[in-house]
C-alpha cells in the first residue's frame, strides 16, 4: 500500500507508517524522516502490487475496484487500499502481503491494526465495512480478518502515539537483542546492534542489492537510458549497457556525456551523480530534491557552528593510526613510527581544535616524508618520491594520490547523501572554504587505509607504469589506460571485505564508510554519546 493519498496534506499520517510503527517504533521513525529502502522482500511486495498501485482508481469487474484512496478526518490518518470489492452488504478489504518462501500465513499484530485503520477510513467516508482479508501472494491464499473493537481502539491509539513519534525531536532508541532485527530491510540504516559502540554479538542480516559504483571514464563517450539499462556509446560503437538496477551510483570523469533522460532516470531512482575532472577534481553531484533527515540536517548545522570537538579530534586519531599502521605493514623499525605514536597519543588528551590541526599537520608531514617507503625498494628508483604536493601533481605518485582521494571523497559524499546529511557542514574542515568540508573530515581516517593503500598496489604490482604519465607545463597527468587501471583498483579495494574493527564483523570497504557515515548521524540525533573511528590493524 502506498501513501499517495496523503502527498496533499502533511498533517495526516499515513497508514503504512502507523504499521510500521506496531512492528518497531524506530523503523517508523526512519520512514518519517525520509529513510528508504531496497530489500528483496519490499521489491517483491511492488512486484506483487504491480496490478494494483496505479495513478488513479481502476474498475477490475462491475464490483470490485483496486488503489482506492482514502482518509479519516477526525483520526487524520490516510492511505491506499490494495482493493474492495462491494457487496449487498457491503465491503470487503483485501490487502496483497508477501512473506518469505517456507514462512507461515501468518496475521501480524501491524496487519490487523492496518485493516482495522482501513475499514475506520471506509466508514467515515459513509460506506459500510463487512469484511476484510489478507492475500498471501507467496502462497497465493487469502485469510480472514474478523476484526474485534479492541483492534479499532488499539489503531486510533497507534495513530496518536505516531503524531506524537513524528513531532519529537530526537529518535527513538534501537531494539536490543530483538528478534524483529534479524531480517528487517531497515537493519542496515538502523544500525541497533552497532550504536553501543561495541562488537556485535547478534549479528543483523543486511539484505540489499549487490549494486556498484559506475564509472564513465572515456573520453568522448555519451551515456543514456534504454529499456532500464544505461547504454554508452562512442563514435557509433556500443561500449557497455548496464542495468540501471544494479547501479548505486555515477562517477563522470572528464569529457564523458549524459543525456538529460539518464539525468531524470537516475535522480528519480536517487541514484546520485558526480563529476569530476579528468585530472581528478570533484567538480559536483546532482542529488534529488527530496532526502531523509530534514531535521537531523538542521542540527547538524547547529553543531557545525558551535563545533564538536570530540568528532575532529576522533577523526584525526584514526587517521594518525592507520598511517602509522600502513607504514609499519612496509617498514616495522621505520624512524617516524615512534614519534606517530606519540602524536596518536597527544591527540587524545588534546582539548582545543588548534591543537588538533597542528598535531595532525606535524604527522602528516611525518607520514610523508617516509610515503616511499611503502614503494618495493626495486621501484623506487622507477618512482621517486620527494614530499607531498597537491595540484598540480609535480611527480607520478602525487597524481596518483590526487585522484585516489577524489575518488575516496566521492565515496564519502555518496554515503553521506545517503543518510541525508550536508556534505557541506564540517566539524575539521572549514565550512567557510566553500569545499565538501563533512565529507573530507569522513575520509580522514580512510585515506591510509583505502587511497593510499591502492596507490601502493598499483604501483608494486605493476598495475601501471612510470610511462603512464604526461607532463604538462610542470603538471603530470595521467595517461587514459593509466587512469582506468587506477580507478579499477580502487573499486577492487571498495569491495573488498574486511573484518570490521568495532563489531567485528565482515563488511566491503565502501559499506565501512556508509557505516562511519550513520554514525556520524547517530551522534548527532542523539542515538549514541559518541563517534569512533576506523583504526585498522
Amino acid at each position: 500500500m502506498t501513501n499517495s493519498a496523503c502527498d496533499i496534506d502533511d498533517d495526516f499520517i499515513p497508514i503504512s507508517l502507523v504499521a510500521n510503527y506496531i512492528f518497531c517504533p524506530r523503523r517508523a521513525w526512519l520512514e518519517s524522516v525520509g529513510e528508504r529502502v531496497e530489500s528483496s522482500q519490499m521489491a517483491q511486495g511492488f512486484y506483487d502490487h504491480r496490478n494494483v498501485d496505479k495513478a488513479s482508481p481502476s474498475v477490475v469487474d462491475a464490483d470490485s475496484f483496486r488503489a482506492i484512496e482514502v482518509r479519516h478526518r477526525q483520526w487524520g490518518v490516510c492511505g491506499r487500499l490494495d482493493a474492495v470489492q462491494m457487496t449487498k452488504d457491503g465491503l470487503i478489504i483485501r490487502e496483497y502481503k508477501a512473506t518469505p518462501v517456507k514462512r507461515s500465513m501468518t496475521v501480524t499484530e501491524s496487519m490487523r491494526v492496518q485493516l482495522a485503520l482501513q475499514s475506520a477510513c471506509l466508514e467515515d467516508m459513509g460506506y459500510r465495512v463487512t469484511s476484510t482479508e489478507i492475500f498471501f501472494t507467496t502462497h497465493h491464499r487469502r485469510i480472514t480478518v474478523d476484526l474485534k473493537p479492541e483492534d479499532y481502539q488499539k489503531a486510533e491509539q497507534a495513530v496518536k502515539s505516531v503524531r506524537q513519534l513524528v513531532n519529537s525531536d530526537t529518535a527513538p532508541e534501537p531494539l536490543e537483542d530483538d528478534s524483529r532485527c534479524l531480517r528487517c530491510s531497515h537493519v542496515g540504516i538502523c544500525l541497533p546492534e552497532e550504536r553501543k559502540l561495541k562488537a556485535v554479538t547478534r549479528r543483523n542480516i543486511v539484505v540489499s542489492a549487490d549494486c556498484q559504483v559506475t564509472h564513465l571514464a572515456t573520453p568522448g563517450a555519451k551515456a543514456f537510458s534504454r529499456g532500464g539499462r544505461m547504454v554508452v556509446y562512442k563514435n557509433g560503437q556500443e561500449l557497455a549497457s548496464v542495468p540501471l538496477d544494479s547501479i548505486q551510483g555515477i562517477q563522470v570523469h572528464g569529457n564523458t556525456d549524459l543525456s538529460s533522460g539518464l539525468i531524470r532516470e537516475l535522480m528519480w531512482r536517487d541514484i546520485p551523480i558526480l563529476w569530476c575532472s579528468g585530472s581528478g577534481r570533484l567538480y559536483g553531484w546532482s542529488v534529488p530534491s527530496y532526502g531523509p533527515n530534514g531535521a537531523q540536517r538542521i542540527e547538524q548545522h547547529v553543531a557545525s557552528h558551535e563545533g564538536r570537538l570530540g568528532l575532529a579530534r576522533e577523526f584525526i586519531i584514526a587517521k594518525v593510526h592507520n598511517q602509522r599502521v600502513l607504514l609499519r605493514r612496509s617498514d616495522k623499525d621505520n624512524i617516524v613510527l615512534p614519534s606517530l605514536k606519540n602524536i596518536e597519543g597527544k591527540l587524545g588528551n588534546a582539548n582545543r581544535w588548534q591543537e588538533v590541526l597542528g598535531l595532525e599537520g606535524e604527522a602528516a608531514s611525518l607520514y610523508f616524508s617516509q610515503f616511499g617507503c611503502l614503494i618495493k625498494p626495486e621501484k623506487r628508483g622507477e618512482w621517486p618520491w620527494s614530499t607531498r604536493m597537491r595540484r598540480p601533481a609535480p611527480d607520478a605518485l602525487n597524481a596518483l594520490l590526487d585522484y585516489a582521494y577524489t575518488l575516496l571523497l566521492s565515496d564519502c559524499v555518496r554515503a553521506l547523501i545517503s543518510c541525508g546529511l550536508d556534505t557541506h557542514a564540517g566539524f575539521l574542515h572549514s565550512s567557510k572554504r566553500n569545499k565538501p568540508a563533512l565529507a573530507l573530515d569522513l575520509m580522514e581516517e580512510f585515506r591510509a587505509p583505502v587511497a593510499d593503500s591502492v596507490v601502493q598496489t598499483v604501483v608494486n604490482n605493476g598495475e601501471v607504469k612510470a610511462e603512464g604519465f604526461v607532463n604538462a607545463c610542470g603538471s603530470v597527468r595521467m595517461t587514459d589506460p593509466t587512469r582506468k587501471a587506477l580507478i579499477g583498483a580502487y573499486e577492487r579495494r571498495m569491495a573488498t571485505e574486511i573484518m570490521h574493527p568495532i563489531f567485528k564483523y565482515k563488511a566491503s570497504w565502501r559499506r565501512v564508510i556508509e557505516i562511519q557515515a550513520r554514525m556520524i548521524l547517530g551522534y548527532l540525533d542523539g542515538s549514541q554519546t559518541r563517534y569512533r573511528g576506523i583504526r585498522i590493524r
